[in-house]
């Protein structure tokens, strides 16, 4: 039999906790029971791959120290990473038991944040151990709680060598239920690769790296193709403009496809083009791109377009007769 004891507190020396998993450690040992200890504070920067060492555990100890609130981070990156990228064929099969002391308020809260969390992940807990300690001296000096820890061990030994089974209970129903966050489907050899991944340092800040040259690349792409659109049609247009003698005109073409008008303001030999709103406008226009194009090609004829359909127009039609003197576009 093999047994994990996973500690998620920070390894001070008057820390309950410490005393606690010594004294079962002691006794597991005693029974013959293989014991094996990690300091969650010491592998902090390979946490997502520690669940994969839960693999060789008949059962396992998940001890903590509410130092102020909660079961502290350390613990709850551990209880993530289960989540991610543990086996969670094998976490159902293995026995949990919580052991949570107490420098403040809110040790048992802390003992039922670590059952909840190992059933929603398919675990079996078992009976675990809280306790207050206001002076870890007087605590380690009771013989009463030195038994009632001893006891726990025994319990932990019985419950995993006999594999007691329990009750149905309501969190197994809201896991199957609720908690079906979408979660790439992983073999568990695949798990464990991307755990060791994710913990390398290295390879996450090349991957990093790599998403932030993409992003950049494609804003890039996104700008060049925006400011490719605001010059769609305007150095045709200008490339083939003929001056006209005593004439003044505005036109806007609303364009599908394109997010602002296409001005055109002649005056006499002078031409402006640009997209946007001109203030004052003669002719008002609505097409496609496909009948733009075929006029910039010269395959077609704005007053073609217009007796066609392809192209609507308001304002003054002899106005609108103009632009293709303005503009001659050779087939």
């Amino acid at each position: 039999m093999k047994v994990n004891i996973y500690y998620g507190g920070r390894g001070l020396l008057d820390d309950p906790t410490l005393y606690v998993v010594n004294k079962m450690q002691e006794v597991l040992t005693e029974l013959r029971v293989e014991v094996q200890r990690y300091n969650i504070y010491e592998d902090k920067n390979n946490i997502s791959t520690l669940p994969q060492t839960i693999k060789d555990a008949d059962g396992i100890i998940l001890a903590t120290t509410v130092e102020w609130l909660g079961i502290g981070g350390y613990m709850q990156q551990f209880l993530d990473a289960c989540w991610l990228y543990g086996d969670k064929e094998k976490i159902g099969k293995t026995y949990m038991q919580p052991i949570v002391m107490s420098t403040t308020y809110g040790e048992r809260e802390g003992e039922i944040t670590l059952a909840n969390a190992w059933e929603f992940l398919g675990g079996l807990p078992c009976s675990g151990l809280c306790g207050y300690v206001e002076d870890l001296v007087a605590f380690e000096m009771n013989h009463d709680y030195t038994v009632i820890i001893e006891k726990k061990a025994e319990n932990l030994y019985r419950t995993i060598s006999q594999k007691q089974k329990s009750l149905p209970n309501s969190n197994q129903a809201i896991r199957q239920s609720v908690l079906r966050t979408q979660q790439l489907e992983l073999t568990p050899q695949e798990s464990e690769q991307l755990s060791k991944y994710v913990a390398d340092d290295v390879y996450v800040k090349k991957q990093k790296e790599d998403i932030e040259e993409l992003s950049s690349m494609f804003k890039d792409m996104l700008g060049q193709k925006e400011e490719d659109e605001e010059m769609a049609y305007l150095m045709e247009l200008e490339a083939h403009f003929v001056p006209q003698s005593d004439f003044a005109a505005n036109y806007l073409f609303m364009i599908d496809g394109k997010k602002k008008p296409l001005s055109i303001e002649i005056k006499n030999d002078e031409v402006e083009i640009y997209y946007g709103q001109s203030e004052k406008i003669d002719v008002y226009t609505k097409m496609t791109t496909a009948v733009m194009d075929s006029i910039i090609q010269g395959r077609m004829t704005f007053q073609r377009a217009f007796m066609t359909g392809e192209m609507t127009a308001k304002g003054n039609f002899k106005t609108l007769k103009m632009l293709d003197q303005a503009f001659i576009f050779n087939s």
